[in-house]
């Protein structure tokens, strides 16, 4: 079983461009590119877990959020970094939903197809759903990174500030995972 590190997209891995629909405004958050790379060097598998509720909301469609996927592959690629997969939530908040965060579904779909041992992985992301979903997962340590929204959720963590490991972002979330062991 392998570990790895499930990462949110919108205000983790590129900058919160609310709605995001379109791949030409993809801008990678400092530092991610090289800082993934270090962890997939070191053993970690990369996954990319997304809630797009704007698809749900009508604001954009699917085709849409795979191009902007796709562009944050490509660019992401220049670095050598490989995701294994990338699941996403196309429901609105109010819809059923089978993996919207805080959901563990996605999670547990990862260790079944891929072998990840979940004790040992990580979630980051800039939200407090994100950190739920790791938590919920079993996860070694869910990470809130203070760009898009995190900065607002760490301020509203209250007694569950000391569950959760608060970095500046994406880069240093990779830091502080390889420094973990």
């Amino acid at each position: 079983m392998k570990p790895a590190v499930f990462l949110d997209r919108d205000g983790t891995l590129i900058d919160e461009k609310k709605y995001l629909a379109d791949p030409e405004l993809v801008s990678l958050t400092t530092g991610v590119g090289p800082a993934l790379r270090d962890l997939s060097e070191a053993g970690y598998r990369l996954f990319i877990v997304t809630n797009q509720s704007g698809i749900g909301r009508g604001y954009y469609t699917l085709e849409d959020m795979h191009r902007v996927n796709d562009r944050v592959v490509e660019m992401l690629d220049r670095d050598g970094v490989r995701f294994d997969k990338i699941y996403f939530a196309p429901e609105a908040p109010e819809e059923p939903s089978r993996g919207r965060k805080p959901s563990p579904q996605f999670l547990y779909d990862a260790r079944d197809e891929f072998g990840i041992d979940l004790s040992r992985s990580f979630m980051v992301g800039d939200k407090r759903a994100d950190v739920e979903c790791g938590w919920n997962a079993g996860v070694r340590r869910s990470i809130l990174v203070r760009t898009g929204y995190g900065a607002e959720w760490e301020a509203k963590l209250g007694e569950d500030a000391g569950r959760v490991q608060i970095v500046d972002n994406a880069a240093a979330a990779a830091r502080w995972i390889l420094n973990a062991g």
